[in-house]
């Protein structure tokens, strides 16, 4: 990810890919458009569909938004077809070119596979490598290729080709793939990455968050399990399992900050969990103040649960800019000086005179929470009260989310004494771990066998980094210890 794409939100991780599929209904392209739509936060640098109508596959990519990129009706008209797969994305692998664009489309002798991935796939890199060596021409720098590769060299039927080849994959990965005869979802081992079932008169969806069944009138049905493959043709949905079983390992900043607030994710509405975590953070770190102000937008339900749980008045003192797109501007100095105030403002008559208390999600970088403490500041703020609803960010996530390299983030390098000093708050907490746990319904982090994957907060990665070993310090991997209980 270059930094011109983020100008001036660069505290935060990048979110990570979105898939959609449908299966059995007239107009899948449309409401294929549609759930990307709806899932657009989770992607916001390209996106594509591919439908299937019984012939022949038809796909339109494009980098940009969901809507700009399908706003014109003929382009959805052009993907005829009852069944359909689609992607948006940031690109945690591979450049942001469009011939990384997904869904990857190839033609084997047993006909067309569309790939939708979510995820990343840690021996991504040692696969590619064996398979040139062996033949295989790449198109794409993107490690989902690699899938459609293994496939191509497997043996039998469609299915049989999709499950030898996950056996050969590792990492966290959340698949739909379109073939001519239906659609298939996969989910990882662990299930670290989400997807979930819903139907629609009939017809069957496939979506990495229940919010995409809202937009277009879907019941959810559940969530895929972790290692299930199901194949949804027109006999309804087959389930089958792949690999080994295993403890599931849910990404548990899908509940911080990733997922839309209106979600249900592995049965817990993520707008109540966020309000748990900020009634937790309240409970360990209060602090005597006047307000509890939002860092908008993600930081808005955490903050209203510190809120309540602190009997401190809530106000939206920071109010944000929903306009400005990414690439508004070209970044120059001078507008990176600007920086912050290009997406937020400060709404100064709630915060003159009073001790704030400001609430985020997380500190990656810090140098928008230095920004935004000196807005508030600026605006007569007496204190300035950090809160952060997640532990500190001390490692680099390999699963599918776009994360800095774990020299630049700010919590890998100092202490938090050193972290308050650097972004010039009066105090700064962070939520524990344990009190991270409890805020999502666990009782506390198991430490034999931890219920969620929390790598980038404990430096503990649930599955194999093999094309990573050797380059990273600290790296404790338990897929062996988990697979063993």
């Amino acid at each position: 990810m270059t930094p011109a794409s983020h100008p001036f939100d660069d505290d935060h991780l990048r979110e990570e890919c979105a898939v959609f599929g449908i299966y059995g209904h007239p107009d899948a392209a449309a409401h294929t458009a549609l759930g990307l739509h709806a899932l657009q936060h989770r992607g916001q640098e390209a996106a594509g569909i591919v439908a299937f109508d019984g012939r022949q596959f038809n796909a339109h990519r494009g980098v940009g938004l969901v809507g700009e990129i399908f706003a014109n009706s003929s382009v959805i008209e052009r993907l005829k077809g009852n069944a359909a797969v689609g992607h948006s994305r940031y690109s945690t692998t591979g450049e942001p070119l469009l011939r990384n664009v997904q869904p990857l489309f190839a033609e084997f002798e047993f006909g067309g596979i569309a790939v939708a991935h979510n995820g990343n796939l840690t021996n991504a890199r040692t696969l590619r490598h064996d398979l040139i060596r062996h033949g295989s021409i790449f198109q794409s720098t993107t490690d989902t290729e690699v899938l459609n590769h293994l496939i191509a060299t497997g043996h039998g039927g469609t299915l049989e080709r999709v499950r030898a080849a996950l056996r050969q994959i590792e990492g966290a990965y959340s698949l739909i793939l379109l073939t001519k005869e239906g659609l298939i979802g996969v989910r990882d081992q662990l299930g670290v990455r989400p997807l979930q079932l819903g139907q629609l008169d009939g017809s069957w969806i496939l979506a990495s968050e229940s919010c995409a069944f809202d937009i277009i009138g879907a019941e959810f049905v559940r969530d895929i399990e972790p290692g299930e493959l199901v194949l949804i043709d027109d006999d309804g949905v087959h389930s089958y399992r792949h690999g080994l079983k295993a403890k599931p390992r849910f990404c548990i900043f899908e509940y911080i900050y990733f997922a839309r607030p209106d979600s249900q994710v592995e049965g817990k509405s993520v707008y109540a969990v966020r309000k748990n975590i900020g009634a937790e953070l309240a409970r360990e770190s209060h602090v005597e103040a006047d307000v509890v102000i939002p860092v908008p937008d993600s930081g808005v339900p955490a903050a209203l649960g510190y809120a309540q749980q602190s009997a401190i008045p809530f106000e939206l003192g920071i109010i944000r800019n929903h306009y400005v797109g990414r690439t508004f501007i070209e970044p120059s100095d001078e507008i990176r000086h600007l920086g912050v105030k290009l997406k937020h403002n400060a709404n100064a008559s709630f915060i003159a005179g009073k001790r704030v208390v400001l609430v985020d999600d997380s500190i990656v970088r810090g140098t928008t929470s230095k920004k935004i403490v000196e807005m508030v500041r600026n605006a007569g703020a007496t204190e300035v009260h950090m809160r952060v609803s997640s532990p500190p960010t001390t490692h680099s996530c390999f699963y599918g989310v776009d994360t800095p390299e774990r020299e630049k983030l700010l919590a890998a390098q100092l202490e938090i004494e050193q972290i308050r000093d650097a972004i010039g708050a009066d105090s700064l907490a962070y939520l524990s771990l344990e009190g991270l746990y409890q805020a999502v319904g666990e009782d506390g982090r198991n430490l034999g066998a931890p219920q969620y994957c929390d790598a980038c907060f404990s430096g503990e990665y649930p599955i194999a980094l093999t094309d990573q070993l050797g380059g990273n310090d600290g790296v404790q991997l338990s897929l062996l210890a988990e697979l063993g209980r």
